[in-house]
């Protein structure tokens, strides 16, 4: 479902990973399943270069996000873009509490997870 308030879209699902080490993967197939049941979906870091800021459409993705699902993975923590997403995530989170997140740790070992 899309929701448009004014002239801006507002996501069901908002998706949080680093494309090096999940694209492709997981994330692609989540996407896709969501797409095909009509739930508007948003990739993170789709098209992010390297030292890039986070963009003004990617924080109104955030922002009207219902869910977001954060991928932690190897090197989400080595993004600067990936952390600023979290950061802003956890933002909203706080300041409208309707915002859902759900951590998945992805292809992580303990001593990993440890480090984040």
């Amino acid at each position: 479902m899309i929701v448009h308030i004014g002239t801006r879209e507002i996501e069901d699902v908002f998706l949080s990973f680093r494309g090096e080490d999940t694209r492709g993967g997981f994330v692609s197939h989540l996407y896709n399943d969501l797409d095909r049941k009509n739930i508007h979906t948003f990739k993170g870091n789709e098209k992010v270069g390297r030292g890039d800021e986070i963009s003004g459409a990617l924080l109104t993705a955030i922002e009207g996000a219902r869910v977001s699902v954060i991928f932690f993975s190897k090197h989400y923590a080595s993004s600067r873009w990936c952390l600023d997403e979290l950061v802003k995530i956890m933002d909203c989170k706080k300041l409208n509490g309707r915002n859902f997140v759900f951590p998945v740790f992805y292809d992580m070992h303990l001593q990993s997870m440890k480090k984040i």
